[in-house]
């Protein structure tokens, strides 16, 4: 049998666990998984692209298991009612190829992503931030600021969106977080100003540039979260050339980050590097870092993993007969077998002949 879990199995994990130590834990999977960098099979995900949005696949593998999640990134689905982003997906063994788990992954996805840029910060920010501008406000918004109040010690947040509607849905939502001032500003660059850390988390697909060169002020970290596919980005060239720029899975992000906007030998790091030593992170408290951040498979092979612990530990989840169960497995053709007369195409009796 196959586990399923909906997303009301992920709101009890979050209940039971709570939103900070669900935060913290995925975070501890993502990170063991990133030290373990070469152990994965990895590439760019596969994706279509359309005017409205883009559907994407996301595989890897290590040697014992295999994932993929299915995402959609549709700016204008607001409107219908539905997510811009929605997103489920499988992990299975890789000795029999047999799916143990089948999970939403759509507000699992907003919790990873909140975890992954606090882990990129934990490794790339100064130690002493304590403000972050948060720059769009939509769906996301909420885990990026939980995860930097709870697991990074940001103590403000300075909040713009261009749709006030949004700043004020993010507003009710966290009213009751104990520590955490929220500051309204009325433009990006008010709301960067004086802050540590600067989040981009902007939906629309389209080459924007939210941050300008003449915002950024000496030691900011900057997490890139809302540039994500080609002809989507959210931070001006020259903000780039004037930062060390780290990213997930370099293929994959020269093609959907922001640097897709720079040169292809436009030098950057792999976050795995900075994680495990190999490499260094920021160079003094006055230069500026970026996380160019587009979300890799493996931060969902990680979430998967999470989920099936958890589902394990606290009794959640369904059992699904996803794959048939054969007496003998080189008799598929059997599981068909409802009636003779199913055999030849057609359930309704032959007509009799008429008398002579």
């Amino acid at each position: 049998m196959t586990t399923v879990l909906t997303p009301k199995d992920l709101s009890r994990i979050c209940q039971r666990k709570g939103i900070k130590e669900s935060l913290r834990g995925l975070l501890s999977y993502i990170e063991a998984d990133f030290l373990r960098w070469q152990e994965f099979d990895k590439s760019p995900r596969t994706a279509s692209h359309s005017k409205d949005g883009v559907i994407e696949l996301m595989p890897t593998a290590d040697a014992t298991q295999y994932s993929f999640k299915y995402v959609n990134g549709h700016p204008s689905n607001g409107r219908l009612g539905l997510p811009t982003v929605m997103a489920f997906g499988v992990l299975a063994e890789v000795s029999t190829g047999r799916p143990e788990l089948l999970s939403e992954l759509t507000l699992t996805t907003a919790l990873r992503t909140a975890a992954t840029s606090v882990m990129a910060a934990r490794a790339l920010a100064r130690p002493d931030s304590r403000v972050m501008a948060l720059i769009g406000n939509g769906a996301q918004a909420e885990f990026q600021a939980l995860a930097f109040h709870h697991l990074m010690g940001i103590t403000e947040i300075r909040l713009f969106d261009v749709d006030p509607a949004a700043t004020n849905k993010l507003l009710r939502n966290l009213a009751d977080v104990a520590g955490l001032q929220l500051t309204v500003c009325a433009s990006t660059a008010e709301a960067v100003r004086g802050a540590d850390i600067v989040t981009t988390v902007t939906a629309d697909k389209r080459l924007a540039t939210i941050l300008l060169p003449e915002m950024i002020e000496p030691g900011m970290h900057i997490n890139g979260v809302g540039g994500d596919c080609p002809g989507k980005t959210e931070l001006h060239p020259e903000v780039l050339r004037r930062s060390k720029v780290f990213v997930e899975y370099e293929p994959q992000t020269r093609i959907e980050g922001d640097i897709q906007q720079m040169p292809a030998d436009f030098p950057v790091t792999e976050l795995w590097r900075v994680l495990r030593g190999e490499a260094k992170g920021r160079d003094d408290a006055a230069q500026i870092t970026v996380f160019d951040s587009v979300g890799f498979a493996m931060e969902d092979f990680s979430s998967l993993r999470w989920l099936r612990d958890c589902a394990a530990e606290l009794g959640l989840g369904a059992p699904l007969a996803l794959i048939p169960e054969l007496q003998d497995p080189r008799d598929l053709f059997g599981q068909l077998r409802v009636g003779s007369s199913s055999i030849g195409g057609s359930t309704t009796p032959a007509r009799q002949p008429l008398p002579a």
